[in-house]
Order: C-alpha cells, then sequence, then structure tokens
C-alpha cells in the first residue's frame, strides 16, 4: 500500500500552492501510482517513482482553501490522505499616497487582498522590495529611488507576489516625479502683491510657491500654472525688503532657490 509522507510545492517550498505549481508527493511504494486525487479533481502525474510522485496542480483547483490529495495505484488502491492548501490570487485595490520623488522613493502602504503570503511588492521597471505581510489587506514598504529617470512623471504600475501569484499589473499605479528647476524669474525684484513670471522646467503637478525673504522667514504665493515651464506667482505681503528667493515644489521635492529681491 502506497504511504504519502509529505507535499511539497516546488514554488512555494511549503505544502501551499496556486493552480499551474508543480508539487512533488514523497512517500514510499509509490511506483504504481496511477493518478493523483486532488481534492475532487484526478490528475496524471508527470513523474512516477517509489518514493515520489511529481504532478501539477489543476486549473480546476478551487480558488482556495484546504484539499484532501492522495495517490491511486494500477490496482485501484488509495493511498492515505494528506492537506495541500490553495492560496488565493491577491489583488491590488489603492495606495496611500498616489506618487512618491524619483530621486528618493518614498514609503508606501499597498492595500487589496489575500496578502498573508506575500513575498515581494514590484513596482513597475523601478525594482522589487522584498516584503512580509501581517495583514490580509495591507503591506507597507519602501518604494525604491529611480536614479536614472529623465522624464518629470512617470507612472508605474504596483503589484504584490504572493503564494497565489502575482495580482494585475496596471490596476494600481504610482508616479515618480522629478523635483521642478527655476531658471528665471522676471523681474527679478518686485513688492506685494505684484505678478513675478518663472521660468524652468519641470513644473508639471506644482503644488506650492514659496517666496523667502532677506530675514529667513518665508511665504507661500498664490499662482496660476501657464505650462511645464512657466508659472505666474503673485509676490506675499508682510516680507521683509532685500534680497530674498524663490522656490517651487511638487511630488518630486523642491526646486532650486532662484533669487529675487522684495522692494
Amino acid at each position: 500500500m502506497a504511504t504519502i509522507t509529505s507535499l511539497v510545492d516546488t514554488t512555494t517550498g511549503t505544502n501551499q500552492g496556486k493552480p499551474g505549481d508543480t508539487v512533488q508527493i514523497n512517500g514510499t511504494a509509490l511506483a504504481a501510482t496511477v493518478r493523483v486525487n486532488f481534492g475532487a479533481a484526478t490528475v496524471a502525474p508527470t513523474s512516477v517513482t517509489s518514493t515520489q510522485v511529481i504532478f501539477v496542480i489543476p486549473n480546476t483547483a478551487p480558488c482556495s482553501g484546504q484539499v484532501s490529495v492522495s495517490v491511486t495505484s494500477n490496482a485501484g488502491a488509495t493511498s492515505n490522505a494528506l492537506p495541500f492548501f490553495v492560496v488565493a490570487a491577491p489583488t491590488t485595490t489603492g495606495l496611500s499616497i498616489t506618487c512618491v520623488p524619483a530621486a528618493t522613493g518614498g514609503s508606501v502602504t499597498l492595500f487589496g487582498t489575500n496578502f498573508l503570503s506575500g513575498t515581494q511588492v514590484g513596482v513597475g521597471g523601478v525594482g522589487n522590495v522584498t516584503v512580509a505581510p501581517t495583514l490580509p489587506n495591507q503591506v507597507s514598504f519602501t518604494a525604491p529611488a529611480d536614479l536614472a529617470q529623465v522624464a518629470t512623471v512617470v507612472t508605474h504600475p504596483v503589484t504584490i507576489t504572493t503564494g497565489g501569484g502575482t495580482s494585475t499589473s496596471g490596476t494600481t499605479l504610482i508616479d515618480y516625479y522629478l523635483a521642478p528647476t527655476i531658471t528665471s524669474v522676471l523681474p527679478t525684484s518686485g513688492t506685494a502683491l505684484n505678478q513675478i513670471t518663472i521660468n524652468g522646467t519641470g513644473f508639471v503637478g506644482v503644488d506650492t510657491v514659496t517666496f523667502t525673504d532677506s530675514a529667513a522667514a518665508t511665504a507661500t504665493a498664490v499662482f496660476t500654472p501657464v505650462s511645464s515651464t512657466q508659472l505666474v506667482a503673485t509676490v506675499p505681503a508682510g516680507l521683509a525688503l532685500g534680497l530674498g528667493s524663490i522656490t517651487v515644489h511638487n511630488c518630486g521635492g523642491d526646486s532650486n532657490a532662484q533669487a529675487f529681491t522684495i522692494t
């Protein structure tokens, strides 16, 4: 009589896996095996020896949960059964933030389902991050930097890989931003409520224009985006006279500080 001693999914190294995975059945007196009983499904083995039977988990396996696995010989005798756990495929539903600086990356929480057997989070072509989720519906990770990025904004899919497979790419996205650059301001001086034209690059997703005065005090300005290379800002009231500077901020960080004199 055949006896099964263990089940090992060759992808996970455990008795857990997903449809399409290869499973190794270890035991004794297995040489006469003609079929594997995987829950309600019967599967033809791909390899049989006296101590080992190899088979592929069928696509008809349940989406998740425990199934019993046994083998049946050419004489019709069925072995003992051991449990195997079909791991549900993960899904992603969103992120705690929608963008990070390309220069540094950042801390992100990914939300979804079936995360507990997660091994890594993938951020598009930027790279993979090793994770060990403690909750089934979320995991925190540090999105890696992308120092090779050239475009101001690049969108990457975020996925998670678990024992149940890899989540669908493209359902959850994160934007990587480069910090803007100021090349000039016109005019180079002005008084409160004057309008200043700021020229530069990467003026995408700008959320703050900051004026710093000669006493190092700061004030945020009302501004109007014109294009990715230009915006118009109104000099804030209450700043000290003298040489100060202007910076522009988006999700990629602060721009360089461009000289500006409050008159």
